[in-house]
């Protein structure tokens, strides 16, 4: 019997090993493919999905199937996570203006006598209309103030500072002036008694007329009543032949994408400054923007837009390295001239070489070729297959004009930020009965009167974004609300408006139509301002936003 178990003991202890030693491997193997995946993984595009899905999404032709949503255009300022931080742009919070008041009640030696007559250079004024705009404008981000001067009558001051809309997500600064009455509070301070409205304190709004950048980056002086400092797009030009030829390009030129969608564009546009990116090189890059039929009247294409009318040229410039087309071949032309030894250049004439062959690339100029038929020639395809691992497009660099988004402002401000908006779809959907079978009644002013107030409370002010060409069909919808529609502030694009005189010198001193294009630019905008957001589909209709059976 003892003999057994001194046979069996070590039987059993090896048996144990053995399994322990089997468990211990497949945990060291796991490890080792987790980290093989971490170190491998490249993360998506933004809005979460995969490259060939927005590839889909951007770049569908409208068939008899399917038409794509023109009504809202997303750019790179509607996509980030959270507001870009500016380092010369810290908020005007409570504990500074607290701050600040301690320091100024430590100056002061007088007493409140000098109270009843309101002196607007007195930092307590300035003080007094800062803890105001905060209690008031919940939705602003103050950044800073102008010393308050004199208003129209001995209690009045005018004020101006700049702001952003906490829904703004990028660093843009914007403006306004108003008009404040005040009285005396108590412990010798000041009250503010009345605030008037948006742009009303005219006194602190410093009018100048600056010189405006033209195409060919000569200065044109236009009568303006007021100029956007923010605003700086000026295309660069390099100081020297020398630093021309030690710079390195990439250059695409025109292919299929032309005269495509905005979205298609974009997705395109995004996909050579991303590979110029990953290459370490210069984009070089056509500002002339081919508007496509749908955002015009007339349902043509429209040729020579210039891409700064819709997208902000200056933020590009300072988060990329990019040169203009003309300037480029200017340079390219005038070094070729001059020297016996031309320009290196590698020609690419097809999409299928991909941008991690062209890492080793010496040339000082890439130039991509678009020549095959469509849709082999779309920029885009660079950015497919194994590229979109490492190509990733650059959402942040293409944020919408920042002359759109002054009028964006002027919208959202005349209102107080104080609305809410419904975003209405008609158009082509509602027409299409078998794609869109209840949109049309489900849109129509007796559909939306009965569906609104369960959502948005009656005599708020109600934007409505919408693709609806009649100007009066939502007039039903006043006897309940403060109805207000893009064509009711016209004059922020009209001929005597800042927006008309700064895009005339971009179109060669030509006035510039306020297109399809800009229209849904600003409605998306100052729908996303909103306090209360209504959509057309999931709220108003059960149809799919894509037809019908997408959902």
């Amino acid at each position: 019997m003892k003999e057994s178990d001194l046979t069996t003991e070590p039987l059993g202890q090896n048996l144990i090993k053995l399994i322990s030693n089997l468990c211990f491997s497949v945990f060291v193997f796991s490890v080792l493919i987790f980290t093989v995946i971490a170190i491998t993984y490249q993360p998506p595009d933004p809005w979460l999905e995969s490259a060939p899905a927005l590839t889909k999404l951007f770049t569908q032709s409208e068939n008899a199937t399917f038409k794509n949503d023109n009504s809202i255009l997303k750019t790179g300022e509607d996509l980030v996570a959270a507001p870009v931080v500016s380092p010369s742009a810290a908020p005007i919070t409570e504990a500074v203006i607290e701050r600040e008041e301690r320091i100024t009640n430590l100056s002061l030696t007088s007493d409140c006598e000098d109270l009843k007559v309101v002196n607007c250079s007195d930092p307590r004024v300035l003080l007094t209309v800062e803890k105001f705009n905060l209690k008031i404008f919940k939705s602003i981000v103050f950044l800073d103030y102008q010393t308050p001067l004199n208003g129209s009558r001995p209690d009045e001051c005018d004020v101006a500072w700049r702001f952003r809309n906490k829904k703004e997500k990028s660093w843009r600064k914007y403006r306004d002036f108003r008009r404040f009455r005040f009285g005396n509070g108590d412990n010798c301070t000041y009250k503010v008694v009345h605030a008037s409205g948006w742009h009303s304190g005219i006194n602190a709004r410093r009018p100048r007329n600056r010189p405006t950048p033209t195409r060919s980056g000569r200065n044109v002086k236009l009568p303006a009543p007021v100029h956007d400092e923010e605003i700086n797009d000026t295309i660069p030009t390099l100081a020297s032949d020398v630093a021309f030829r030690k710079g390195k390009y990439l250059y695409y030129s025109r292919g299929g994408d032309y005269c495509k969608g905005m979205n298609h564009y974009s997705w395109s546009f995004l996909c050579g400054l991303g590979e110029a990116m990953y290459l370490n090189r210069t984009f070089v890059m056509d500002l002339s923007v081919c508007l496509s039929a749908s955002y015009n009247p007339s349902n043509k294409d429209e040729e020579g837009k210039d891409f700064r009318f819709y997208f902000d040229f200056e933020h590009l410039k300072e988060v990329a390295s990019i040169v203009e087309e003309g300037e480029f071949l200017k340079d390219w032309k005038k070094w070729d001239r001059a020297h016996k030894r031309k320009v290196p250049v590698k020609k690419v004439s097809t999409y299928k070489v991909t941008p991690m062959q062209l890492m080793k690339e010496k040339s000082t100029i890439i130039w991509r070729q678009f020549d095959a038929p469509e849709p082999e020639n779309y920029w885009y395809r660079v950015c497919e297959g194994e590229a979109a691992k490492y190509i990733h497009r650059p959402w942040q660099a293409l944020w919408k004009s920042k002359r759109l988004m002054n009028i964006v402002t002027e919208i959202s401000g005349g209102m107080d930020w104080d609305f809410d908006a419904v975003h209405v779809v008609r158009g082509e959907k509602a027409q299409n009965k078998e794609l869109w079978p209840h949109l049309d009644a489900d849109t129509s002013p007796d559909a939306l009167l009965a569906k609104l107030p369960g959502m948005i409370q009656p005599r708020r002010n109600l934007y409505i974004a919408t693709n609806e060409p009649f100007y009066n069909y939502f007039d039903k919808l006043r006897s309940q609300y403060k109805v207000h529609l893009l064509d009711d502030y016209k004059e922020l694009w009209s001929n005597s408006s800042e927006w008309y005189n700064e895009t005339m010198p971009l179109n060669g001193g030509k006035p510039v139509e306020f297109d399809g294009y800009m229209r849904v630019a600003v409605d998306t905008e100052v729908l996303y301002r909103a306090k209360t957001r209504v959509e057309t589909f999931y709220n108003l209709t059960k149809d799919c936003k894509d037809g019908i059976n997408t959902c």
